[in-house]
Formats: C-alpha cells, structure tokens, sequence
C-alpha cells in the first residue's frame, strides 16, 4: 500500500505530510464512512476540530478503520468559546472522550482571537501542560500570522510544531510560510485546493478551474487536484484535503507517482493573488462566531 511521506515536528513526532480532513457541516452521518475509507486507502493523518461537531463520527470511523491506534496520527482543535486555562483542559478531555481515544497526536488552538490575545495565551499553556502530561504528543496553532506568533512566544515555553492556515494556489501565504520555516513549525493547508471558493459565488473561479493548473494536469495525466496536492507536498507542507466520495478520497492520495518540474512550481506560485478566501485571524472572536461546543 502506498504511503505518505513523513514530516519531524519539533519535538521529534513524525506527522504524514498528507492527511484527511473532515468538515463537513452538510452531512455529519457521512463522516463515519469517509473517515473509514480515507483509512482504507492509506491515510494515516485524520484532522478534525471541536467546532466541526464531528469528533464523534471520526472516531467511529477510526474504530471501523480496523488498524492499530499507532499507526494514525489524529489531530482536533480547541475552539475559541473553550479558550481559558481549565477551559481548554476540560475541552481537551471532551474531544477525547467524543473520539474515543487515551491521547491526541496533535491539538490545536483553532484560532489566535487578538482582542483576548490572554485568553489565547492561557489556552496555549493548558496544551503545553496537556503534552507535558503526555495527553497529547504535540501542539500548535492554526490562522496564527507571524505577528500572532512572536506575540505567544513572548508568553509560552514550547513552540508551536503545526500551524494550520488557508493556503491554496490563490493563497501561498509565503511570508507565512518562511516565518513557520524560520522557526521549526511546519505549516499544514486547509483549503488546499480552494475549495473554501465555492462558498462564495460572487469571488472568482477556485484553483481547479484555472488553465496553468489544467494544463499541467492534462500534461501529466492527472486531475487538477492531484496537481495541487502534489504542490503542496513538494513545497515541504503537510496538507489536509476532505471529501465524501471515495473516489475523491483514492484520487487526492494518488500523487506519489509523479513530480512536478521546477518551472510548473514556479507557474502555480505565480497564480498567488495575495487575497484570503476565509476569515481573516484578526478579527475573529467569539462574537463572529457565537456557537458553542455541546458535550
């Protein structure tokens, strides 16, 4: 069975550098059954988050996967209504007993809420005790600028060995990326093939729809996913997509026979338009995003 490459976080924890995601507020019941197949064609990365409302689901999934507890790597998110020292302590322990599971190989601060940046920084303190209690076996943070970053090192002991944030063809996030590099954070891609533009009818096109990205599918004989996803991996990111069809599922893991020449990198680098599809980090909060996680 084909396999994923492996990445080192900064504390010596291997993480697959391709994962499965799973958002999917439409069809909670499918998640089970995604998850499963995701396992059964070779992911070993499942990412999910509190706020998805799925935790349930995707350890059902894992439980059907059928294969040692090992051998997955299983990340899930602290949501921002949860942020706070004991808060996130309990949070923690709530997606664990939600996922069926003794301990996380990656949790997550979804979001970094600047304008209660102290409640952020009380939540990355719980994580860092949950890993020195082995309850996780490494942390970080998600839709962190390098701002919010130099911001929480100021306040916390261990660096973030993840940070999760939109970047997709559109969105290359490079300063993001050099500044996660710079410190010995590996950053992983949500939205990676730009799906968050289907959300909005009124942007332009998403990635998959571009002629540079067709062009070079067609001339590998691939699809533009894979072409994406290939992308990301050989620019050292880890990368998450999602899907609840299994023939999605096989194809976006079918991208190890092939690589990209340095001039079609360059060309897919070059459709950077510098413009984020999802919420900006700096101004969300919980009044932006009201909901709270039922236990």
């Amino acid at each position: 069975m084909t396999t994923s490459p492996l990445l080192t976080l900064n504390n010596g924890t291997k993480m697959p550098a391709l994962g499965f995601g799973t958002l999917d507020r439409t069809f909670p019941e499918r998640v089970t059954g995604a998850v499963e197949a995701a396992i059964a064609t070779g992911y070993r990365l499942i990412d999910t988050a509190a706020s998805y409302g799925v935790e349930r689901q995707v350890g059902e999934g894992i439980r059907r996967g059928g294969i040692a507890r090992s051998e997955l790597f299983v990340t899930t998110k602290l949501w921002i209504s949860d942020y706070g020292y004991e808060r996130a302590l309990a949070a923690c322990d709530i997606s664990l007993r939600k996922l069926g599971l003794d301990y996380l190989d990656l949790y997550l601060l979804h979001w970094p809420v600047p304008s209660d940046f102290e409640a952020t920084v009380a939540s990355f303190q719980a994580t860092e005790k949950l890993l020195a209690d082995g309850r996780v076996r490494a942390i970080g943070v998600a839709n962190f600028s390098p701002k919010h970053l130099q911001n929480l090192f100021q306040r916390t002991q261990v660096r973030p060995a993840v940070n999760q944030v939109e970047l997709h063809p559109f969105f290359i996030q490079r300063e993001m990326r050099d500044a996660d590099t710079s410190h010995g954070i590996v950053t992983q891609s949500w939205s990676p093939i730009g799906g968050v533009f289907l959300k909005k009818p009124t942007t332009q096109r998403g990635p998959l729809d571009h002629p540079c990205i067709a062009g070079i599918a067609a001339a590998y004989g691939k699809t533009p996913a894979q072409i994406v996803l290939r992308w990301h991996v050989q620019h050292g990111l880890s990368v998450i997509p999602k899907s609840l069809r299994r023939d999605r599922i096989a194809e976006n893991f079918d991208i190890f026979d092939f690589e990209l020449t340095a001039g079609d990198m360059a060309a897919i680098d070059a459709l950077d338009t510098g413009i984020r599809a999802g919420p900006d980090p700096d101004r969300v909060d919980t009044k932006m995003f009201s909901w709270k996680i039922e236990d």
